[in-house]
Order: C-alpha cells, then sequence, then structure tokens
C-alpha cells in the first residue's frame, strides 16, 4: 500500500492559523493557504506585516471606544462631527456599517457589546459608566440607540433608556426596517440609512 505523503508542517500550522478565523472553516483556510503560496514573498510579507501592525499598534479612541490609531479617533477628533447627536452602538462593525450610509454625521459611543446573562455579560462589563460621564459633560440634544434588533439588544436598549432618564435628552432608536433578530452589520446600506433616517422616539417601542 502506498504510504501517503506527509504533509508541511509549515502548510499546516499556516491553515490552523487561518481556520481560526470567525467564519473560516477548514476548506476554506486550505484554499486561502494555497493561494498565498503562490503568491510573492512581497505581497504575502506585507500581509503578514500589516497583521502585526495591527495586533501592535491598534487602539481604541480614549472618548468613544471605537478603534484608533491615536488617543481620540478620526471621528471624535473631526470638528464637522461635533453634532448634537450621539449614536450608541454595540461594536465597530456598527460604527463601520452605520458610516457606510453617509447618513449620520454625529459622534459615536460603542457600548463593546451588549447585556447578555446568558453569555455572563453584565452592565458592568459594557462601557455604560463612561456614556453617562460623557453625558454629564457634554450637552448632547439627542442620543440614538442603534443597538441590534435582538431580544440582548431590547435589552441593552432598555436598560440604557432607564439610565439616561437623569439627562433632559431626545432617546431615539432606530425604525424597524431592519428585522427583528437581524445584527445591524449585516443590514443593506439602504435598508439601515433608512432606519437612521426614520428613527423614533425610544417611548413608541415600549408600547409597540
Amino acid at each position: 500500500m502506498v504510504q501517503p505523503i506527509a504533509s508541511s508542517k509549515v502548510f499546516d500550522a499556516a491553515v490552523d492559523a487561518l481556520s481560526g478565523l470567525p467564519g473560516i472553516g477548514r476548506k476554506s483556510a486550505m484554499r486561502l493557504a494555497l493561494f498565498l503560496l503562490k503568491q510573492d514573498k512581497e505581497r504575502v510579507s506585507g500581509l503578514g506585516n500589516a497583521l502585526i501592525e495591527l495586533a501592535s499598534n491598534a487602539r481604541f479612541c480614549d472618548l468613544c471606544h471605537n478603534l484608533s490609531d491615536t488617543e481620540r479617533c478620526g471621528i471624535c477628533s473631526n470638528p464637522v462631527r461635533k453634532g448634537k447627536g450621539l449614536c450608541v452602538v454595540e461594536d465597530l462593525r456598527d460604527v463601520l456599517a452605520i458610516e457606510a450610509t453617509a447618513q449620520f454625521h454625529g459622534l459615536y459611543h460603542v457600548l463593546g457589546g451588549r447585556i447578555s446573562p446568558m453569555d455572563g455579560i453584565s452592565p458592568a462589563d459594557l462601557n455604560i459608566e463612561s456614556l453617562m460621564e460623557r453625558l454629564r459633560i457634554v450637552e448632547f440634544e439627542e442620543v440614538i440607540l442603534a443597538l441590534s434588533p435582538t431580544m440582548e439588544g431590547d435589552t441593552t436598549a432598555f436598560f440604557l433608556y432607564r439610565k439616561l432618564a437623569e439627562f433632559q435628552l431626545k432617546i431615539t432608536t432606530l425604525a424597524r426596517g431592519v428585522g427583528f433578530g437581524d445584527e445591524l452589520e449585516y443590514a443593506d446600506e439602504i435598508t439601515l440609512g433608512r432606519s437612521i433616517l426614520q428613527r423614533q422616539p425610544f417611548e413608541q417601542t415600549l408600547r409597540s
């Protein structure tokens, strides 16, 4: 019987590393590894260096917790974005999704997740206290609770709504153009953009 040829340890290590990424199974990892194997060394090295740079030097904005290269992200430091609206989102992917619609021109606050007792995530695990401190310092006219319309997202939105009662604020949420159970990052730009433009007072969602 012909013995199978031993696989390359270097190739196997690359496949193992790639298959550890979200949404990438072992077959997809093998295809990616084979693709990289056919590229010139400069291109592969550039990819590797970019990932090392990301891991070593990427940081989060001290104010809104968005991804940043400096203490303040490009949105917080942009004077044009100094509007009266503050959009509260779950994570970085939601900032990217909303920015892609070009329908919101205010500032953000990234919670870093959503309340989920099943997953052991409590309000203390999120960037809620920094949100409260921010609202005590800066006079915003409106806070948009742009959270995914899931059970956990709605729980987080209601918790924040109760917390924000101490402020004289207009509290709104996205129009339900985004279906219940959907994540914001997967909504198409037109639907998400319309949901932002047609946002409604949060109180209305409590009566619906």
